[in-house]
């Protein structure tokens, strides 16, 4: 995972102090890439722990078709909730105390953080319990899932993007359309946020398949560790299914950045020793992506460093 602590590394030297959408500022680049060889290992951070947990549940909730949050819930998994919790904070049935700007004001006053973690709490327990709050409070319009699984067409048909690519690789492996797109222009503005990593491509070759992201926001420090694993976990969920060995995972950035709040914890990652890569372990009796459950997925002898707390922007 030297690849990340290099980009990591250059941001800090080479990167621009900008503002952005959330207030809290960043230091970025322009265009990046990465290539990771998934014969040589898992691609999961040893410089800190990443929840792999959270990974494999987040992506299979996206395979699912799923945009509600419930199930990532029930699956002790958080990753959505502030996006979740602004628009339900944001609309006419929140009757709590004021939340506006609740992001940044959590980072910059400790009462009223305590207070915005109450109010989640409460938030998270109800769109559990309350099937009909969660339907309507728990959607995050049509992200990454409805896209992938059902994408809209003109005849009013929904295209499964996922399903056809599969099927593609098995019937054409050499052509140069295995793509899946998650920027739909016509519903970005209904998302709680447009998509960051926004399309992948496939390829085989020599009989292994290989994965290619181009992501246009990326959040090197939490974001990215997370993204890295979850598109080589589906590079290796869609080659168990296409009768393929994995290749590489190809990961190309647009504007990568690092957090201004976030600077003292990359450095103390960037002064860690990298560890030997885990492996993956897949149920082998699973024969398509959509039959997985999260106990069908493992890594083993993941030993990283200890994990880093950093604030969430949003």
């Amino acid at each position: 995972m030297k690849q990340y602590l290099a980009l990591a590394q250059k941001i800090l030297d080479e990167g621009t102090v900008k503002d952005d959408r959330t207030g809290v500022g960043t230091k970025s680049i322009f265009g990046h890439q990465m290539r990771f060889d998934l014969q040589k290992g898992f691609p999961l951070l040893t410089t800190k722990r990443v929840a792999f947990s959270l990974i494999k549940s987040e992506l299979l909730w996206f395979l699912k078709g799923d945009t509600n949050i419930r199930y990532l819930l029930e699956h002790k998994n958080h990753i959505w909730d502030e996006w979740a919790f602004e628009r339900y904070v944001a609309s006419d049935d929140y009757q709590g105390p004021d939340m506006k700007d609740f992001g940044l004001r959590a980072l910059e006053d400790e009462e009223f953080n305590e207070l915005y973690q109450k109010e989640m709490k409460k938030f998270q327990e109800v769109i559990l319990t309350d099937e009909v709050f969660a339907e309507k409070h728990g959607s995050l319009g049509n992200v990454y899932g409805a896209q992938w699984r059902s994408w809209p067409s003109k005849d009013g048909e929904n295209i499964d993007q996922i399903e056809k690519v599969i099927q593609s690789i098995k019937e054409n492996p050499d052509s140069r359309r295995h793509i899946v797109s998650a920027w739909n222009p016509d519903e970005i503005d209904e998302m709680a946020l447009p998509p960051c990593h926004t399309l992948f491509q496939f390829y085989v070759a020599d009989g292994k398949l290989s994965c290619q992201l181009y992501q246009r926001s990326a959040d090197v420090f939490l974001g990215v560790p997370f993204n890295i694993a979850s598109y080589a976990l589906l590079t290796h969920l869609v080659a168990q299914e296409t009768g393929l060995e994995v290749g590489e995972f190809v990961h190309t950035l647009g504007d990568a950045h690092l957090y201004l709040n976030h600077m003292d914890q990359i450095n103390l990652q960037l002064s860690r020793e990298t560890k030997d890569l885990p492996t993956l372990v897949l149920n082998r009796e699973k024969e398509s992506v959509f039959d997985f459950d999260v106990d069908d997925i493992q890594v083993k002898d993941y030993r990283p460093a200890k994990g880093i707390r950093a604030p969430i922007a949003v």
